[in-house]
């Protein structure tokens, strides 16, 4: 498996690549221009893409990338995390999310989730989209049960 990430050296991101590095894992970074003086981008990475936009990162992050893991976050977070949701809901990929829910976490979005259900707002469809996992053994659990992407223009896509 290879990490591929916002690009930071710093907080969770940042330890996040450091221990994936230290285990001889493989790091892809992407970090828009603007962040990575504000954010010290991490240079010890395997990769370390430079891109224009906010856009830019997570396009590139999304075309590298054969799963998401979305861990505890702040508001970056939570906008990739839905991206992605909505990307599958309009059959834009069928990639799997894990959402590591470690402590209760994402259980508020969680609860949004099923009141955007609730409300009509949603199909209840949309809990395949992701599946939660309780801690790092059962992550890892996920992505090696889920089913490998189909990719793009494929007839059985989704």
């Amino acid at each position: 498996m290879r990490l591929i990430y916002g690009g930071g050296h710093v907080g969770l991101m940042g330890v996040t690549a450091d221990a994936v590095l230290a285990a001889g894992g493989e790091v892809i970074g992407i970090i828009p221009k603007h962040l990575q003086d504000w954010e010290v981008g991490h240079h010890g990475l395997t990769e370390l893409h430079v891109v224009d936009t906010m856009h830019s990162r997570k396009q590139l992050m999304f075309e590298l990338a054969d799963a998401f893991v979305a861990l505890p976050g702040g508001i970056g977070t939570l906008d990739e995390t839905f991206e992605i949701i909505s990307w599958r809901q309009l059959r834009l990929h069928d990639k799997p999310l894990v959402i590591l829910d470690d402590g209760g976490y994402w259980r508020p979005l969680e609860a949004l989730l099923q009141a955007v259900v609730a409300g009509g707002f949603a199909d209840p469809g949309i809990a395949d989209f992701y599946m939660v996992a309780d801690d790092v053994g059962q992550l890892f659990d996920c992505l090696a049960a889920a089913p490998p992407s189909r990719g793009p223009g494929h007839p059985e896509r989704l």
